[in-house]
């Protein structure tokens, strides 16, 4: 069962290698996406376990994350046969290409869930530079210029990055080298007392630089509006939606160690720090943006600065809220990704001023749209209005208060942006063409929003998941 959420996108993904992208095949990813969420349900119900010689282990904190990416990538996936066929039709691919996509989406899904699912720092550091080699082909699918440049900054500032954490995970081990666990995150949070606390210092800071970059997280952030406002609308659904999420789950598994060596105040200066600047730089960015797939970007850097905040915090309440979060963020980041996608591929571009009219035009789509950033604006009933809520209650519990005031100070610039904007998409005057989307990928769009509607109103089975899944990340008291 442990390896289900791991071979399903990889089988996926070698029928595509070999059979190619056609009619009958483009619903294999769907396939295997459902194989991943149901997996994870199954894992999060027998609870704790491991598998081959301890490289892989469950928990309730990666079931939680596997069933984040089972339910993006399912997301993904049911719109991805629509939106080529598009591409297809206007002669921006071809069926090579096609297949390429196949393979590397479901390779990209496959090394995700290793991510999650690895019993060791290395093999999860491996399979997150994993993701970074496929992403970079996804990012550069259309092979324009600008596609081609974004995919190059892509691989270089996140290159960075993640060496950055490498050398992070090379001082952890170093700092264990006397209790000989080697890099099993669990054993170096039981025998935390025999790791050296300058080292894991150094660590913790080289951790945080360099998960952070893949998670979009402030200074090095930059590769993110590019990266995602060229890809397929499918693959930056995945991107936004989950890929920033694992990256952050790692500096969750490194945040548990370092705390029970140095105490909470080391990764919450550094939490909090990244938080801000993240929560700035997007107010700031999104203010003078013209383009909606980027200022869809920056909201993804404003939400991950939330998220940060909230493993600053620490408490059951604000790691409970930030899990939360990451899976309310991935069903309306989806939603919106891929509703821009049909944006893009009807009026030719993505400048904010080419979608004027949009709830004239396509009815559907504008309502589809316009929940969709009352979604991530944090409006109820959806589910960030609660997690944010969570956020704000335990900051304040925990002394934060100036924190929370500053990051609510910049949410309000954020709201505030991001409705002139979308103001001037939906009720502008009327454009041209009238725009369409089909059946099942409307469907697709109501379901996600639905999904994370719900999840604003109960939590339904997820809420003792989600409890014990806070706990193992270190939750206090």
């Amino acid at each position: 069962m442990l390896i289900l959420p791991i071979l399903l996108p990889a089988l996926a993904g070698g029928l595509y290698a070999v059979l190619g992208w056609t009619r009958v095949t483009a619903w294999l990813g769907s396939l295997a996406a459902a194989g991943v969420l149901a997996s994870a349900v199954a894992l999060a119900r027998l609870g704790s376990g491991g598998a081959l010689w301890g490289l892989l282990r469950v928990d309730a904190l990666s079931a939680f994350m596997l069933i984040v990416i089972g339910a993006v990538a399912l997301l993904a996936m049911l719109a991805s046969p629509a939106y080529l066929a598009a591409e297809l039709a206007a002669g921006h691919t071809g069926h090579p290409a096609l297949r390429r996509y196949g393979v590397l989406t479901q390779a990209f899904v496959a090394a995700m869930a290793l991510a999650v699912l690895a019993a060791n720092l290395g093999i999860m550091w491996v399979a997150i530079e994993a993701t970074t080699i496929l992403t970079a082909f996804l990012v550069g699918f259309r092979r324009t210029k600008s596609a081609t440049e974004a995919a190059w900054k892509y691989v270089v500032i996140c290159s960075v990055g993640i060496a950055l954490a490498f050398l992070g995970i090379v001082l952890v081990n170093y700092a264990g080298v006397h209790s000989a666990v080697g890099l099993d995150w669990a054993a170096l949070a039981r025998q935390a007392a025999d790791l050296d606390p300058g080292v894991m210092r150094i660590a913790a800071v080289l951790v945080v630089l360099g998960f952070g970059t893949k998670a979009g997280l402030a200074p090095m952030h930059a590769w993110l509006p590019d990266a995602h406002s060229q890809a397929p609308a499918p693959v930056s659904a995945l991107m936004s939606g989950v890929l920033l999420s694992v990256a952050f789950y790692a500096i969750l598994r490194v945040k548990v160690i370092a705390d029970a060596v140095l105490g909470v105040t080391s990764m919450r200066v550094l939490l909090v720090a990244a938080a801000l600047a993240s929560l700035a730089v997007a107010a700031v960015l999104l203010l003078g943006q013209r383009d909606y797939k980027r200022l869809l970007a920056y909201s993804s850097i404003e939400h991950m600065g939330l998220v940060a905040l909230g493993a600053a915090v620490g408490s059951r309440l604000a790691l409970v809220a930030v899990l939360l979060h990451v899976l309310g963020h991935g069903l309306g980041k989806s939603v919106l990704f891929l509703s821009s996608g049909h944006l893009h591929q009807a009026t030719g571009s993505s400048r904010i001023a080419s979608v004027k009219g949009l709830a004239t035009r396509a009815p559907l789509l504008a309502g589809v749209f316009a929940l969709g950033l009352l979604a991530l604006l944090g409006m109820p009933p959806f589910s960030l209005f609660a997690s944010e809520v969570g956020i704000v209650r335990s900051a304040f519990a925990a002394g934060l208060g100036w924190a929370v005031t500053i990051a609510l100070v910049l949410m309000l610039v954020i709201v505030g942006a991001i409705g002139r904007h979308s103001r001037t998409m939906l009720l502008g005057p009327p454009g041209s063409p009238q725009l369409s989307v089909p059946r099942t990928n409307s469907a697709v769009l109501v379901a996600g929003l639905a999904a994370c509607a719900v999840l604003g109103v109960t939590l339904g089975p997820l809420g003792d998941l989600l409890q014990a899944a806070a706990d193992i990340a270190g939750a206090t008291p």
